[in-house]
């Protein structure tokens, strides 16, 4: 009887989950993996309601050695983030490196924690 294989997870993204350490640190509450575009299934790395923000985390930032960089990958990039600015949600971004710097946190927590001009 042949067995029936379990699908092996993706291995998770270094900075991903640093930033997920951070943020957990910091107190912040994200939505991860958040599906943000109506009848899209693109996904946002992490996603903050209160101020209507997404974070990617960009793996590869190599110039052509990731699907981010290269063709297909990179104009549906572009059509992901020009989606998301046109339905009003802001949405950063930042290399593994930004991440671990802790430039990317505290970007995010300096965004998160500004009050809106009156």
């Amino acid at each position: 009887m042949k067995r029936k294989q379990t699908p092996v997870p993706a291995p998770l993204s270094e900075g991903e989950e640093t930033f997920a350490l951070h943020c957990q640190t910091e107190g912040f509450e994200a939505i991860r993996e958040a599906e943000l575009i109506p009848g899209r299934k693109w996904r946002f790395d992490f996603y903050f309601r209160e101020k209507d923000l997404a974070v990617e985390i960009e793996g590869g930032t190599k110039f052509g050695k990731s699907r981010h960089s290269r063709g297909n990958g990179f104009e549906e990039d572009a059509r992901k983030y020009n989606a998301a600015a046109m339905a009003g949600i802001k949405v950063l971004r930042f290399s593994t490196a930004m991440v671990k710097s802790a430039e990317a946190i505290d970007t995010v927590k300096a965004f998160l924690r500004s009050t809106p001009p009156q």
